[in-house]
């Protein structure tokens, strides 16, 4: 088994509902306003409704559970929902609120995720498991996303 790079994917965020705290921690929906895809198979960019539902815990982490759907460049849609966890440093909260950057490996910022498509050219997506790393980007968050092979 190995990985090999997929994609990078930049999300941009346009505001987020505070739920607040609940039986496992305090939940923010942050809405996802768009973004773009790079990569060799899968390119194009978000579209639509998108959001991450994340819980931040006392422990000093967050569970983030993302969905949102790309419209690739040969005019496919993918829709892409994406769990995991991230260690909540000061360095990475700061870069957050002062729309700042951080870097692959900064912190703990882990995914899995599946896509699914009805286009023929896609269906591979349908069985594939991908896994990502996450960091903060102005505006928003990039993931590098790679599929087990």
């Amino acid at each position: 088994m190995q990985l090999v790079h997929e994609f990078t994917m930049q999300v941009t965020r346009t505001g987020s509902l505070p739920i607040g705290a609940g039986p496992f921690g305090t939940r923010t929906v942050g809405i996802v306003g768009g973004g773009v895809v790079t990569g060799e198979r899968i390119a194009g960019e978000v579209v639509g409704p998108g959001a991450d539902w994340a819980v931040f815990g006392a422990d000093g982490y967050a569970h983030v559970d993302v969905r949102l759907q790309i419209r690739t460049h040969d005019d496919a849609h993918l829709f892409l929902r994406y769990e995991g966890s991230l260690r909540t440093t000061d360095e990475m909260m700061a870069a957050l609120r002062t729309d700042g950057e951080t870097a692959f490996g900064d912190t703990d910022w882990f995914v899995h995720a599946r896509l699914e498509s009805g286009a023929p050219q896609y269906a591979w997506v349908n069985r594939t498991l991908f896994v990502g790393q996450g960091r903060v980007v102005p505006g928003g968050v990039e993931y590098a996303f790679s599929r087990l092979a």
